[in-house]
């Protein structure tokens, strides 16, 4: 049994939010709030950079009610950032706001660069031997993390993803004139939410072809594959991966490696469009771009309850595990399958295996001309898409959680 650490705890969010980010926020807030240990509970607003400058909301003084709403409320609530640590004077800082505060519990919710940031925080901990407990909460739509089966809010984007494919399906074929559509879906080196467009199949309504980050894009196959199907069915529709590339790994979007995030991941985007003119000057035909762009990662009104019940378990786990003397750890998720059910047990994963690597779509879920995805892969993502969203509504509109963010 560790011993009971006494003091406040910070909760922060990091990177590209998601439906469900704050599902998390919730499961660790509600966890930390009831724990005798943790005196004082803050969010850091907009991440690592709320502790950097010392601005912290005390969620204390938050009602009760709005916070749970927050399980229900897209985006970020207390704000991101994609800040990178840059050297010793920033966890230097970071050391002295925890002093201050006398911070003993760090919660940092993110993806693979928000888990090197904690794994840098956990380490710079021990090492001037300040105890604080530093725990990983996973997100991403992406699902990429390694060490986990799968990502809170990658459920809710493949469900939504798949919903719009569906929808646009039925659209295109509302005319008698031909039409080729392509869907540009985010995902910069994986496929996972490309890969959700497939899921559409289960109810007759999917795309013909899909191309994903994990297998090089052939330009005159590609133009080949689409005219073939147009001219077979009069229609086409195709889902692409923003990150798609060329055998010589760079990208078909329009993207400039110099247009990057803070941790220099280039801002990737026009790959439909840039698809679309090649096709349209191929084949003659009718041909539309769409890109999802940020619904997918802010449409709650269609989350999966499953989603939002895992990503509150994480973030509880996340505190009960720093209760228990973990740290330098991730919540990651294992998956059950007993008697054709499935069911999420959670585990912990050091962060040093969680940070700056990604997990890609295994290439036998595939197929081997690599222009869509096999039953392995929809097996996988099915159950994670299950359930809807119960949700309190306003005016006929979703409510969201209102905060008052007091500043400590």
């Amino acid at each position: 049994m560790a011993d009971r650490l006494i003091g406040a705890c910070i909760f922060g969010q990091s990177g590209g939010p998601t439906s469900v980010i704050n599902a998390s926020a919730y499961g660790v807030i509600r966890a930390a709030l009831d724990a005798p240990e943790i005196t004082n509970v803050y969010a850091a607003s907009h991440g690592i950079l709320g502790v950097l400058s010392d601005t912290l909301y005390d969620l204390d003084k938050e009602d009760a009610h709005e916070l749970e709403l927050l399980m229900n409320t897209p985006s970020s609530e207390f704000g991101s950032s994609r800040y990178k640590i840059k050297d010793k004077k920033d966890l230097c800082r970071i050391h002295e706001v925890f002093e201050k505060h006398n911070v003993r519990y760090f919660f940092y919710n993110g993806g693979n660069d928000s888990m090197d940031t904690c794994h840098k925080i956990s380490d710079y901990m021990v090492s001037v031997g300040y105890e604080c407990r530093v725990m990983g909460v996973p997100k991403t739509i992406d699902n990429d993390l390694c060490g986990t089966d799968h990502c809170p809010g990658f459920g809710s984007a493949a469900k939504y993803i798949a919903t719009a494919v569906a929808e646009v399906f039925k659209d295109a074929h509302v005319y008698d004139t031909g039409t080729i559509t392509i869907i540009e879906i985010m995902g910069r080196n994986a496929g996972w939410l490309a890969g959700a467009s497939a899921l559409s199949g289960l109810i007759g309504l999917p795309p013909d072809l899909i191309y994903l980050p994990e297998v090089p894009f052939d330009y005159d196959a590609f133009l080949q594959d689409v005219a073939s199907t147009y001219k077979q069915q009069n229609y086409c529709i195709v889902a692409v991966s923003e990150g798609i590339r060329y055998s010589d790994r760079t990208f078909v979007s329009d993207a400039k490696v110099s247009a990057s995030d803070g941790f220099g991941h280039a801002q990737l985007g026009g790959t439909a469009a840039r698809l679309s003119a090649a096709v349209k000057m191929q084949t003659g035909a009718k041909v539309r771009p769409i890109e999802l762009s940020l619904l997918q990662r802010c449409a709650a009104h269609i989350a999966s309850q499953t989603d939002i019940d895992e990503a509150v378990l994480a973030g509880k786990v996340a505190v009960e595990s720093a209760l228990a003397g973990e740290s330098g750890k991730m919540v990651a998720f294992t998956r059950e399958t007993l008697g054709g059910a499935y069911s999420c047990n959670t585990s912990l994963q050091p962060l040093s295996i969680c940070a700056n690597e990604e997990k890609k779509i295994p290439r036998e879920w595939i197929t081997e001309a690599g222009t869509n995805v096999t039953q392995e892969f929809i097996d996988y993502a099915l159950p994670l898409i299950q359930g809807e969203n119960k949700r309190l509504v306003e005016n006929g509109l979703p409510r969201f959680a209102r905060l008052k963010k007091i500043i400590v």
